[in-house]
C-alpha cells in the first residue's frame, strides 16, 4: 500500500511521546511492506533541516517537509481569543503553504491511505478528499480536551478560566470532527470508548505507540540501586506541574529519611523557574541527556507524577521495556492495561506516593520482580512491527 502520514511537527528527533510514535509507526509501516511519505509541519518550535534526518531512516520513507511557523503567543492567544470560536492550538496549524504541498503530493501519488497523526490536521480531511480516493484515517494520539480540561483543574485564578475555556472549544473542535474521517485509530482502548462516547462509528484499530524491543536493552551493569528518577519534556505542563508536585511534596520526606539517596531529573528545555526549583539536597538535575536508555539503565525507581494529560506516556514504555520498576499516578499509567503491584505501582495521593517509593527503596527483591514483569508486558503488547502488521491487515480489509 501507498501510505502518506501527515504530522504538524516533524518525528524527528525523536524526544517527546508523539514524535516516537508517529516515528515508531512510520519504520514499523515501510517494515510492514508499505511505501511511506510523511508529510511534516517545519515549526519554528521543532525546526529541523532535511539533512538532519538520518539517511537510513530517509531510505524507509519520504520525508516532505513544509515550512510552518505555528507561533505561540501571547498576542496571538489573545487575539484568538477575543475574535475566534476556534481553539488557538488548531488554528495555528492551518496553512496555504501546506496545503498547496498537500495537494501536490495527493495529485502526484495515488495515496490508499492518509493518516492524520492527530487531532489539528483535522481540518485538512476536505481538501484531500477532493483531490484523492485514499481512506482517511485518524490516528488519535490522546483525547485532546481531557489534557486542557485536566489542566484546568490544577490552575487558579485567570489562568484556569483562560484553560476553561480553551478546553472547552477543543471539545467543541474535537466533536466537530467525529466521524468525518474513514477509520479511527485511537492510541489505547480507553480513548477508543472515550471517543465512541463522543459519538464515533466509524471503524477501530487500536495502535498504541510501539516500541522497537530489540533496541531497547535491559542493562544492569551500572545500576544505582536505589536511585529515584524523572525524564520527560520539562516544557510540557503536565510534566512540569508533576515534579513540581514530586519536588514539593515528597521529595523533602524521601531525602530526609534516606540521606544518601539521589533524584535524578532529565528532560529538555527545562525553564528556569523549574530549574530553580530543582535546587534542593539530593537533586541532580542534567538536562537534555545524550543517550536516554542509557541513563535510564543506570538509574532505578522510575517517578511519573502526573495529573493532567491523555493519551498514553510513551516513556512510561520505555521505561518498562528496561524493566524499570516505575511509580505512577493513575493519570500517568492510564491507558497501559497494566495492573497496580504487577507491572508498576500506581499511587493517587501523596501518601500513597512516598509510601510505594519507600517500599522499592527498602526491597531489591519487589523492584527486580515488578520491573521483569514489566519488561515481559512490553514485550508481549507493545513489539512495534507487531503493532504496524496488525494495522496494515486493517487497511488492506477496508480498501477491499
Amino acid at each position: 500500500m501507498k501510505i502518506l502520514l501527515i504530522a504538524n511537527k516533524v518525528p524527528y528527533p525523536p524526544k517527546d511521546g508523539g514524535a516516537i510514535a508517529t516515528l515508531n509507526l512510520t519504520r514499523g509501516l515501510s517494515a510492514a511492506g508499505n511505501e511511506v511519505t510523511v508529510l511534516a509541519m517545519n515549526t519554528l518550535k521543532h525546526h529541523i533541516d532535511l539533512e538532519e534526518i538520518p539517511l537510513s531512516l530517509r531510505q524507509t520513507a519520504r520525508f516532505c517537509l513544509v515550512a510552518v511557523p505555528a507561533p505561540i503567543s501571547p498576542a496571538g492567544a489573545l487575539v484568538n481569543l477575543l475574535f475566534s470560536r476556534q481553539p488557538y492550538n488548531a488554528v495555528r496549524f492551518i496553512s496555504k503553504v501546506f496545503k498547496k504541498e498537500l495537494i501536490r503530493l495527493l495529485q502526484e501519488t495515488d495515496f490508499d491511505v492518509v493518516q492524520l497523526e492527530g487531532l489539528y490536521l483535522c481540518p485538512y480531511i476536505p481538501l484531500i478528499r477532493s483531490h484523492s480516493r485514499a481512506l482517511i484515517s485518524y490516528r488519535a494520539h490522546n483525547i485532546e480536551h481531557e489534557i486542557w480540561a485536566r489542566t484546568a483543574s490544577q490552575a487558579r485564578g485567570l489562568k484556569r478560566w483562560y484553560v476553561d475555556n480553551l478546553a472547552a472549544r477543543i471539545r467543541r473542535f474535537e466533536q466537530y470532527w467525529i466521524n468525518r474521517y474513514d477509520l479511527l485509530v485511537p492510541i489505547t482502548r480507553r480513548d477508543a470508548g472515550q471517543l465512541g462516547l463522543m459519538g464515533n462509528s466509524r471503524p477501530v484499530q487500536v495502535t498504541p505507540a510501539g516500541i522497537d524491543t530489540e533496541a531497547l536493552t535491559p542493562d544492569k551493569t551500572n545500576l544505582e540501586f536505589p536511585s529515584v528518577f524523572h525524564i520527560g519534556s520539562l516544557e510540557w505542563g503536565p510534566n512540569q506541574e508533576g515534579l513540581v508536585w514530586f519536588l514539593k511534596n515528597c521529595w523533602p520526606r524521601l531525602s530526609q529519611k534516606y540521606p544518601g539517596l539521589r533524584f535524578y531529573v532529565a528532560g529538555r528545555n527545562a525553564p528556569a523557574w523549574l530549574i530553580r526549583k530543582m535546587e534542593l539536597p539530593g537533586v541532580v538535575f542534567l538536562g537534555e541527556v545524550d543517550d536516554a536508555q542509557r541513563f535510564m539503565n543506570a538509574r532505578a525507581i522510575m517517578v511519573v507524577p502526573l495529573f493532567s494529560g491523555s493519551g498514553m506516556r510513551v516513556k512510561i514504555i520505555e521505561g518498562m521495556a528496561l524493566e524499570k520498576t516505575i511509580v505512577s499516578t493513575p493519570i500517568g499509567a492510564e491507558g497501559l492495561e497494566v495492573h497496580h503491584g504487577r507491572q508498576l505501582l500506581i499511587a493517587s495521593r501523596e501518601e500513597e506516593f512516598l509510601a510505594a517509593v519507600e517500599e522499592l527503596v527498602e526491597n531489591r527483591i519487589l523492584f527486580d520482580e515488578i520491573g521483569k514483569e514489566a519488561g515481559r508486558f512490553v514485550r508481549e503488547n507493545f513489539d512495534n512491527l507487531a503493532l504496524a502488521d496488525s494495522l496494515t491487515a486493517f487497511y488492506q480489509k477496508h480498501l477491499q
